[in-house]
């Protein structure tokens, strides 16, 4: 795969407002982010041949928003199933669509009310439609709270990570989000503050979670030659890595560690993704760590091999995670500040550190960006880019 590095470009990312009540479709929330991301890219629709998304029957697909904009021919695209965990895969497949031939500017989009419409985990529809849940819908078992506290109690009972480290995340997060005039939650906080909010599900407090958001997102990629000729610095597709093995809830044993729940699919991935991009941790300069709870970030630190195994919880209770720190995590707020738009939005953050746009949230000489999506614990894999600068 290393004939994939630097040949692909993200040459725009656009936006929609993020907020709890949008009052418009899915299918407006994707046009407006589409637009968006061309505009910025300086181009139109007339430009666009290939889109792609993922949805968990909570969105549009592009065979509805193809001809709402007017797009004059689809060539390719993409409607993977899935959450968080694939959010990535789909900006790898269109980079290798790009790569092949097959389409010449793809835009990547996430339309989602998950406030107003389609909440995650709610139990008010039938269970989704996946084989395990069978086992989890007697039980009560719906919500990814509930799903993630379970993970996140097996690395406190095994390391010792403390409820002051989860916290620490958060407050990190949200002083991000503060120099950010697109998240959802400005208002700075503090330890008390996190330690204050209310249970969730046990050791998960509210602060621990993501935003349920109204909001869309999307990203245009196309070839490096392409991007060069286009309105900004373009952002390089270096590595991608996607996949996986079997379920934590009905195939633990075969996973990365066996039974271990503190180790994730993300560890499985992360070797190829390096050598894919001619990288190793060492190498990042700014990391978009999926943090649909505090939790996946702590262990996705360890797992991405910024620290060993366990020792997540001091790596980000020393402030290597802030802006100032040796590896600034979530530079926007994240998920649980910003909004959480599944998992685009990282990639869209990533893109404006390595363009130097990032405002007084930019870290200085930001080169290379690891951006990831879910690490695999309700689905059974992950995926992941590493971008760097074209600078």
């Amino acid at each position: 795969m290393r004939g994939f590095r630097d040949r692909t470009a993200i040459a725009g990312v656009g936006y929609t407002g993020f907020s709890k009540d949008s009052g418009v479709s899915t299918l407006t929330l994707a046009a407006r982010a589409i637009l968006a991301a061309l505009d910025d890219a300086g181009l139109t629709v007339d430009d666009v041949d290939a889109l792609a998304t993922h949805r968990v029957g909570d969105s549009t697909p592009p065979w509805v928003v193809a001809p709402a904009l007017g797009v004059p021919e689809v060539r390719w695209y993409l409607d993977q199933f899935g959450g968080g965990s694939v959010s990535h895969s789909v900006i790898a497949q269109a980079a290798m669509a790009v790569a092949s031939g097959v389409a010449e500017t793809v835009v990547c989009y996430r339309a989602i009310n998950a406030r107003s419409e389609f909440r995650m985990g709610g139990t008010g529809r039938a269970p989704a439609p996946v084989f395990d849940m069978q086992y989890q819908a007697p039980y009560g078992y719906f919500a990814p709270p509930q799903q993630f506290a379970m993970f996140a109690r097996a690395h406190m009972n095994a390391y010792g990570t403390t409820h002051e480290q989860l916290g620490r995340i958060a407050v990190t997060q949200r002083a991000n989000a503060v120099k950010n005039a697109r998240a959802l939650k400005r208002d700075p906080i503090t330890l008390d503050d996190y330690l204050a909010s209310r249970w969730i599900a046990e050791p998960l407090r509210l602060l621990d979670c993501c935003l349920e958001t109204d909001g869309a997102c999307a990203v245009v990629v196309t070839s490096r030659e392409r991007a060069r000729d286009l309105r900004h610095t373009p952002v390089l597709v270096s590595g991608a890595a996607w996949g996986g093995g079997d379920s934590f809830f009905s195939g633990a044993g075969s996973g990365p560690s066996g039974t271990d729940f503190t180790v994730t699919e993300a560890a499985r991935i992360a070797p190829r993704l390096y050598a894919m991009a001619g990288v190793g941790p060492e190498d990042i300069d700014v990391a978009e760590l999926y943090d649909c709870f505090t939790y996946s970030v702590l262990v996705q630190l360890e797992d991405y091999g910024f620290c060993a195994k366990g020792e997540g919880g001091p790596f980000v209770e020393s402030g290597a995670t802030a802006l100032d720190g040796a590896l600034p995590v979530n530079t926007h707020g994240g998920f649980l500040s910003e909004g959480y738009v599944h998992g685009i939005n990282h990639v869209a953050e990533a893109v404006s550190q390595l363009r130097g746009t990032a405002g007084d949230r930019q870290v200085p000489g930001a080169e290379v960006a690891l951006s990831t999506a879910q690490p695999g614990y309700v689905l059974a894999g992950t995926s992941a880019l590493v971008l760097r600068s074209d600078r």
